[in-house]
C-alpha cells in the first residue's frame, strides 16, 4: 500500500536505557495498582513493511509514555499536564485526524466518513499521519490514541523502548456525560465541557464528582458540538474500544510497563493523586497547572 512506502526501512533494534524519571516510577509500581505477569508476550514483528520514524534517543533521553483509556477519559488533559511538566511533546493522534479533516488533503474524505460513524480509524492511514508528526525524530514523547490496536503496539515496540503505558479509567455513565458535554469555542479553540457529572456511590463503591469546566462569558455565544459527540456515536466509539482497544491492556500489562489509574474525579482531585502514582514531585504540580 501507497502509505507503508512513507514509512522508513527497519532497523536492528537497540536497548536503550530509560530515563531517571521513568526509572523512579517503574520502581515504585507495585504500589500504584502496575501489574505485572512476570513473563513477555512474544510478540511477531511487522517492522519489515510498517516501521515508524522514531529514533533512539540518547541515554539521557526523555520519557517516552503511551497514554490509553476509553474515548472521553481526559487523556488528552494529563498527557498534555504531563507533557508541559516533563517537557517532551504530547502528540495526540487524535488531533492529527482532526487537523487532516480540517485540511483539503486527500484523507480528508475519507475520515469524515470514519469518524462521524464512530468507527476507528485504520492502521494505514494511523501510521501515515503519524510518521509525518515523527519524521524529525523526537527526544521523548508521550503518545495519546497511539497504539490503538495490538498490530500498532507491535509496530512500535520494535522501534522504540516505551517506558510505561497510563491507562486511564473512569466509569462508563461518566464517560458518557463527558462526551456529550464538550464544547469548543469556534473563534478562540478553547476546549469547555458544560456537563456537570453527580454520581452516587452504592453498594460500598465510591461516589464521583465532576465539575464542568465552563468558558468564560466572551466564549459562551460561540461553543460548537463536536460532529461526533452524539449519543449514538459516543456509545459505538466505546463499544468498539472495549472490543479492539482494550486487549492492549493484557499486552502491555505482560510486559510490566501498565499502570491502572483510576480518576477519583474531576482535575482537582485527580492531578495530585496522578503525580503521586507516578512518582513525580508533588512540588511540580503548580509548574504544570494549566
Amino acid at each position: 500500500m501507497a502509505v507503508l512506502h512513507r514509512l522508513w526501512r527497519a532497523r536492528a533494534r537497540a536497548s536503550t536505557p530509560i530515563s531517571s524519571i521513568a526509572a523512579s516510577t517503574i520502581r515504585t509500581l507495585s504500589s500504584c495498582s502496575v501489574a505485572n505477569s512476570g513473563a513477555d508476550l512474544e510478540a511477531p514483528s511487522l517492522l519489515a513493511q510498517n516501521p515508524l520514524p522514531l529514533r533512539h534517543g540518547p541515554k539521557d533521553r526523555n520519557v517516552q509514555w503511551v497514554f490509553l483509556g476509553c474515548p472521553g477519559v481526559g487523556k488528552g488533559t494529563y498527557a498534555s499536564r504531563l507533557s508541559h511538566l516533563l517537557g517532551v511533546p504530547h502528540i495526540a493522534t487524535g488531533d492529527l485526524v482532526r487537523g487532516e479533516l480540517s485540511s483539503s488533503g486527500p484523507l480528508a474524505s475519507q475520515l469524515a466518513e470514519i469518524v462521524n460513524q464512530g468507527k476507528l480509524v485504520s492502521d494505514e492511514i494511523i501510521i501515515n499521519l503519524l510518521s509525518k508528526r515523527l519524521e524529525a525524530g523526537e527526544s521523548g514523547f508521550i503518545l495519546d490514541g497511539f497504539p490503538r490496536t495490538i498490530r500498532q503496539a507491535e509496530i512500535l515496540e520494535g522501534v522504540t523502548d516505551i517506558d510505561l503505558v497510563v491507562n486511564l479509567k473512569l466509569q462508563e455513565e461518566a464517560l458518557l456525560a463527558k462526551c456529550l458535554g464538550r464544547r469548543t469555542c469556534s473563534e478562540c479553540g478553547g476546549n469547555y465541557n458544560i456537563a456537570c457529572i453527580d454520581i452516587k456511590g452504592e453498594n460500598g463503591s465510591p461516589g464521583l464528582y465532576m465539575a464542568p469546566l465552563l468558558p468564560p462569558p466572551h466564549c459562551e455565544s460561540k461553543l460548537i458540538t463536536r460532529a461526533d459527540d452524539t449519543e449514538e456515536v459516543v456509545k459505538e466509539r466505546l463499544r468498539i474500544y472495549h472490543d479492539v482497544t482494550q486487549p492492549l491492556e493484557e499486552f502491555y500489562r505482560s510486559r510490566g510497563k501498565l499502570l491502572e489509574f483510576d480518576l477519583p474525579g474531576g482535575i482537582p482531585e485527580s492531578w495530585p493523586k496522578l503525580l503521586q502514582a507516578l512518582n513525580l514531585d508533588h512540588n511540580d504540580e503548580q509548574s504544570a497547572a494549566a
